[in-house]
């Protein structure tokens, strides 16, 4: 086709067609970035939930360093979780602490997930290495 045969039509459809393709470029840009953001999200937040966890649920008694010295702690007999005792529990007995609870602590199975659960205790694993 020459260019004096071209419609004004034409030449709005290919410049249709260009913002198009720019368009879907940027979307497919803009969809590759909040994935990652999700992703890197996504991930922080399960860095800090066991940190949440337990200083909604735990610090308490078991104090902000674990070491129960505080007055809910001292009145409940809180172990302290940086005590040789509870160093040398696995990881199985730990866990079944924090879902049937002991002595006085309460249970938190049901009102925590497994996965919550597990944070709780990489966190207490963080206090106990101060």
């Amino acid at each position: 086709m020459s260019s004096r045969s071209r419609t004004p039509a034409m030449g709005l459809l290919t410049i249709t067609k260009q913002k198009g393709a720019v368009m879907t470029r940027r979307l497919r840009w803009y969809g590759i970035a909040a994935l990652c953001l999700i992703a890197s999200g996504t991930r922080g937040l399960a860095q800090n939930s066991g940190a949440d966890i337990y200083k909604a649920k735990c610090q308490m008694c078991h104090a902000a360093d674990g070491s129960a010295n505080t007055p809910a702690g001292k009145a409940k007999k809180a172990r302290a979780l940086t005590a040789p005792e509870v160093l040398k529990e696995s990881d199985a007995d730990l866990l079944a602490i924090i879902q049937n609870g002991k002595n006085q602590m309460p249970a938190y199975k049901g009102k925590l997930s497994d996965a919550e659960m597990k944070d709780v205790l990489e966190y207490v694993h963080t206090l106990q290495k101060k």
